[in-house]
C-alpha cells in the first residue's frame, strides 16, 4: 500500500430542499459521500462529515403558505424526514445542519459584511427572469420555449419575470480568477462538468442580485429591514458554519479548505462559480474539489418528478430490499459522474448474485465448515502453497491497491468491480482446492486452505465496509476481527495468528444476504 495521506478530510453533500420528501436521488448522494467519509477513515483519516436541509427561500415561503402554515412548521417537518433518511441508510454523517439555526444566521451575515467590506456589494433596481424551483436568476438566452410559448429555465422549470430593488454583487470581478479555477486540474470533475462551466465563464458574467424584498423567509441582510439574501449565499455558506464560522475554531483551521463537495450535476454553477467568487471576496481559501454527480433515473430512464408519479422513496427500497443491498446496487450500478437508473429487478439481481452468492455465501460454507468439522477452533497453518500465496496476492492486490485507488479518485463502480473480482478468485479456489474432500485424504492441508480463505475473506469485508457498513461489520464481529485491523491496512496484520492462538472459536454464522424476490407487481 502506498504512502496514506494523513491530512484531514472535510466532506460535504448539498443540502437537501425540503420542499417534498426524499427520493431515491437524495439517498444516492448520501451514499456515494458516506462511502467516500468511511473510505476515508479506514485510510486513517480524521474526515469531517456534514449533510444537511436548505430551508429558506421563496419555494418554502409559498409551500408553506399554500398549506396554511408558517414556513417554520414546513421546515421543521420535511427537514425531518431527510434527517430521517440519513440514519435509516446509516449515513455516518458528523452534522447534519439546518439553514434556520441561529449559528447558520450569524456565518451568513458573517460572510455577508465581508463581501460588503471588499466593496463587491452594491444596492440597485433587479429586472429579468427567476425560477422559483431552482431558486436561480437566468439570462433571456439560457431559456427555452415550452407549451403555450410558456417560457422555461435550462432545468426545464418555470421561470418568471421579477422586478425589485435589490443588493448585487460585483461577480463580473471575478471572472478571470474564475476561469483560472476551472481550468485548475482536479478543482471541478468530471472533466464533461468542467468544460460547460469554462464555456459559461467564457461567456461574459454579469453581476449577480444577492438579495430579496418580495418575501421575508430567509436570513436578514445585516443592517436591512426588508432585505434577506438570496437563497444561494444562504445555502453555501452553511459548509463554513458547520466548522464554527466566523470564530476562528479548531474545526476551521483544520478542515477548511472543504476537501470535497459532492453535488448533483444540476448545482454546479452554484458551487463552482458563485461559491469561489464569494469566498474570494470574502478573502477564505477555495475548496479543493467540488464533485457533480448525476440523475438516478426512473425505469425506461426518466428524470424523476413528482409531476410525472415515478418518484421512489429510499426508504420503501431499503425496507423491501435492504439497506446494504440498496448501498452495494448503487454504488456498483451507476458509473459515478453520469446519469444512472434502478429498478426492483436489477437490485434483486445484483444482491443475489453478487453479494449473496460471491461473498455471502462463500463467507458461510467457509465459517459454517469450520464451525461443523474442527468444532469452531480456527484452523492452523500448516505452510502455505503456491496456491495459497496466488490468493492472497490477488487479495492484498484489491484491499491495498486496487480499490483503494479506485475510491481515491471517485471511482467507486470501479473500486467495487476490483472487490467483487477478489471475491471470484476466491470462490475459484475454494472450489478447485476442495476442502471438503481435503477432510478426508489430507486434514492438515484442508486446514490451511480454510485458514487462506478465512484471512482472504475477512479482508475483503473489510474492504467493502464503506459500502455495506453493517454487513461489514457483523461478519467481522463474527470472524473476532478486532475492531484496530478493520481498516485498508491493518486489515493486512498479523490479526489471524493472534485469534488463532488466543483460542478463539467461530459459531454457526447465520446467511449475511438472505436471498431476495422481486415484489409482486414488478415480477408480473
Amino acid at each position: 500500500m502506498s504512502e496514506a495521506n494523513t491530512s484531514p478530510f472535510y466532506i460535504t453533500t448539498a443540502i437537501n430542499y425540503p420542499n417534498g420528501r426524499p427520493h431515491i436521488g437524495h439517498a444516492y448522494e448520501a451514499i456515494a459521500a458516506d462511502v467516500i467519509a468511511r473510505f476515508q477513515r479506514a485510510m486513517g483519516r480524521d474526515v469531517r462529515f456534514q449533510t444537511g436541509t436548505d430551508e429558506h427561500g421563496l419555494k418554502m415561503a409559498r409551500k408553506a403558505e399554500e398549506q396554511g402554515r408558517t414556513p417554520r412548521e414546513l421546515a421543521d417537518e420535511m427537514s425531518g424526514y431527510f434527517h430521517s433518511m440519513d440514519e435509516a441508510l446509516n449515513i455516518s454523517f458528523d452534522r447534519f445542519i439546518r439553514t434556520v439555526e441561529d449559528d447558520h444566521h450569524r456565518a451568513s451575515q458573517a460572510i455577508w459584511e465581508r463581501m460588503e467590506a471588499a466593496g463587491d456589494l452594491y444596492l440597485d433596481r433587479y429586472e429579468g427572469w427567476y425560477s422559483v424551483r431552482d431558486e436561480a436568476y437566468y439570462d433571456e438566452s439560457e431559456l427555452k420555449e415550452g407549451e403555450g410559448g410558456a417560457k422555461l429555465s435550462p432545468q426545464d422549470t418555470p421561470v418568471e419575470w421579477t422586478v425589485e430593488e435589490s443588493w448585487f454583487f460585483r461577480l463580473s470581478k471575478y471572472q478571470e480568477p474564475l476561469l483560472e479555477l476551472l481550468k485548475t486540474p482536479g478543482f471541478l470533475e468530471p472533466a464533461s462538468r468542467r468544460n460547460e462551466m469554462i464555456a459559461f465563464v467564457e461567456q461574459g458574467l454579469r453581476d449577480l442580485s444577492v438579495s430579496r424584498t418580495s418575501f421575508d423567509w430567509g436570513v436578514k441582510v445585516p443592517g436591512s429591514d426588508n432585505h434577506v439574501m438570496y437563497v444561494w449565499v444562504d445555502a453555501l455558506t452553511n459548509y463554513l458554519t458547520g466548522l464554527g464560522f466566523p470564530d476562528e475554531t479548531d474545526n476551521m483551521s483544520k478542515f477548511w479548505p472543504a476537501s470535497l463537495h459532492l453535488i448533483g450535476k444540476d448545482i454546479v454553477r452554484f458551487h463552482t462559480i458563485y461559491w469561489p467568487a464569494f469566498l474570494m471576496s470574502a478573502n477564505l481559501p477555495i475548496p479543493q474539489k467540488v464533485f457533480g454527480h448525476g440523475f438516478i433515473l426512473a425505469r425506461g430512464g426518466e428524470k424523476m418528478s413528482k409531476s410525472a408519479g415515478n418518484v421512489a422513496d429510499p426508504l420503501e427500497l431499503a425496507e423491501q430490499f435492504g439497506v446494504d443491498a440498496l448501498r452495494y446496487f448503487l454504488m456498483r450500478e451507476v458509473a459515478f459522474g453520469k446519469d444512472g437508473s434502478y429498478s426492483a429487478e436489477a437490485i434483486v439481481e445484483r444482491s443475489n448474485g453478487e453479494l449473496g452468492n460471491a461473498f455471502g455465501n462463500l463467507a458461510q460454507r467457509t465459517l459454517g465448515f469450520i464451525a461443523k468439522n474442527l468444532e469452531g477452533r480456527l484452523p492452523v497453518n500448516n505452510g502455505f502453497t503456491e496456491d495459497d500465496n496466488a490468493l492472497f496476492a490477488a487479495v492484498e492486490k484489491a484491499v491495498s491497491t486496487d480499490i483503494p485507488e479506485a475510491f481515491e479518485v471517485l471511482a467507486l463502480q470501479q473500486g467495487v468491480e476490483a472487490w467483487l473480482q477478489a471475491c471470484f478468485a476466491c470462490n475459484a479456489y475454494i472450489d478447485a482446492q476442495a476442502p471438503w474432500t481435503l477432510r478426508k485424504t489430507e486434514p492438515e492441508r484442508m486446514e490451511t486452505v480454510l485458514a487462506t480463505l478465512y484471512i482472504c475473506i475477512a479482508r475483503l469485508a473489510a474492504a467493502i465496509g464503506p459500502v455495506i457498513p453493517a454487513s461489514s461489520a457483523k461478519l467481522l464481529d463474527t470472524m473476532g476481527v478486532p475492531a484496530d485491523a478493520r481498516s485498508y491496512a491493518g486489515i493486512l496484520g498479523e490479526w489471524y495468528e493472534q485469534l488463532a492462538g488466543g483460542g478463539f472459536r467461530i459459531e454457526g454464522p447465520k446467511p449475511l444476504f438472505p436471498r431476495l424476490e422481486l415484489p409482486a407487481e414488478d415480477a408480473a
